[in-house]
């Protein structure tokens, strides 16, 4: 039987193949203050701004690829069984291969109602106009989770995590929760590696630390005796 591995992967990852992040850059995000565009809040002062972000998004989407990171993700499944626990609302994951993915904080090809997120409808690369509706009537709304709401896969996150013997750690500072404390549900005996270039908060559990970026971190991670 596989062992279970679980990869936790933040904007890190998608940062080399071009997805610029807002991590870095003093709270803006493509020159947006986060705030704008990525809580409820922003969506309920202007939702056509935060719609045609979105829309410029998809686009530049739709124009970039999976870089070696997403693509040696994907291979683990030859060895693991692997769940993929992404923050990112991009597809780069499933585009390089992964086949089971939990998108924490929605998914960017992906429109829905904005009464609870219903009739969830994937529109891949293309755009929509403030004012386009739903099935239920309802406007359409990105099918993004954002600062504000409830993060409803978390728990479910949390149970795969606990199952997991070998949890890689991508791309992500570990500073935004709820994901960020999807650590502390891991087994005691479970191997943890923390793949990226800055520091990363300190950790009241033993891992290993790689301090590379993602795609020269997994390619390290590999290599490493016994790890495959």
């Amino acid at each position: 039987m596989k062992k279970k591995l679980v990869v936790l992967s933040g904007a890190g990852v998608s940062a080399e193949s071009g997805i610029s992040t807002f991590r870095d850059s003093d709270g803006l995000w493509e020159n947006y203050n986060v705030m704008e565009v990525a809580s409820i809040e922003g969506w309920y002062q202007n939702p056509e701004l935060v719609i045609d972000f979105y829309n410029q998004r998809r686009t530049q989407l739709a124009n970039v690829e999976p870089n070696d990171a997403h693509k040696l993700i994907a291979e683990l499944e030859q060895y693991f069984d692997v769940t993929v626990i992404t923050q990112n609302v991009d597809d780069l994951h499933e585009r390089s291969g992964s086949t089971q993915i939990i998108h924490l904080h929605g998914e960017l090809t992906k429109v829905c109602s904005d009464d609870r997120k219903k009739h969830v409808e994937d529109i891949g690369y293309e755009t929509f106009a403030f004012g386009d509706l739903a099935p239920d009537g309802q406007l359409l709304r990105p099918f993004i989770v954002w600062f504000g709401e409830d993060v409803p896969l978390i728990h479910q996150a949390a149970e795969i995590v606990a199952q997991a013997d070998i949890i890689i750690v991508i791309g992500t500072s570990l500073n935004v929760y709820p994901a960020a404390g999807l650590l502390y549900s891991a087994k005691r005996d479970a191997q943890i590696y923390v793949i990226d270039p800055k520091e990363v908060q300190p950790i009241s559990r033993q891992v290993h630390f790689i301090k590379e970026k993602a795609t020269v971190g997994m390619k390290q991670l590999l290599s490493e005796p016994g790890f495959l």
